[in-house]
């Protein structure tokens, strides 16, 4: 025979109550909805912060995980033609809305007709070489892992103007960390 406890067992309402701990509740419903804006706001500016760091759980699904990180950081560390096509499009037509002799005009307007289709082939190109080779990198760093999606997620990084990257780059073209000072 196996000795007692040597006490009478707790009543439920007695346990539960030493579990508990003591909650302050508002007093009133404006007072609540005013805690509660106030820890939505504190939680979204830790939210936001944690998605500029770069932290995965902070970021959207379609940023998560080491092959995307990878993805990232192998078009970050390179300057592409990608990044350079929208400020070459936004000039070459600031420049064809320049008031000027005929002449001038008419030359900036053959420069434009046929400089885009030529940018737009080098931009396209270059995205297919950036997605194909993300893709063999990737799957070789990264084996048995999903790499689904993840050359056209690295050739739409490429496409994209550098300051305006999310999330934001960690790496400076040539492949340096960026300090965070």
């Amino acid at each position: 025979m196996t000795p007692g406890k040597g006490r009478p067992t707790p009543k439920r309402s007695d346990a539960q109550g030493r579990r508990r701990s003591p909650i302050t509740a508002p007093s009133n419903r404006k007072e609540a909805y005013k805690q509660a804006r106030e820890r939505q706001a504190s939680e979204r500016v830790q939210a936001r912060e944690g998605m500029l760091r770069g932290e995965d759980r902070y970021l959207p699904v379609r940023d998560r995980g080491k092959p995307r990180r990878f993805a990232r950081d192998w078009v970050d560390r390179r300057r592409l033609p990608g990044q350079y096509f929208l400020p070459a499009v936004l000039l070459v037509m600031l420049a064809s809305m320049i008031p000027g002799p005929v002449g001038m005009r008419s030359v900036i307007l053959t420069i434009y007709t046929l400089a885009l289709p030529v940018t737009m082939i080098v931009v396209i190109g270059s995205a297919f070489w950036v997605s194909s080779r993300v893709k063999r990198e990737a799957a070789e760093k990264f084996p048995g892992e999903n790499l689904k999606g993840i050359g056209f997620y690295a050739a739409m990084r490429a496409s994209q103007i550098r300051r305006l990257r999310f999330p934001k780059p960690t790496v400076l073209p040539g492949g340096k960390p960026i300090s965070t000072q």
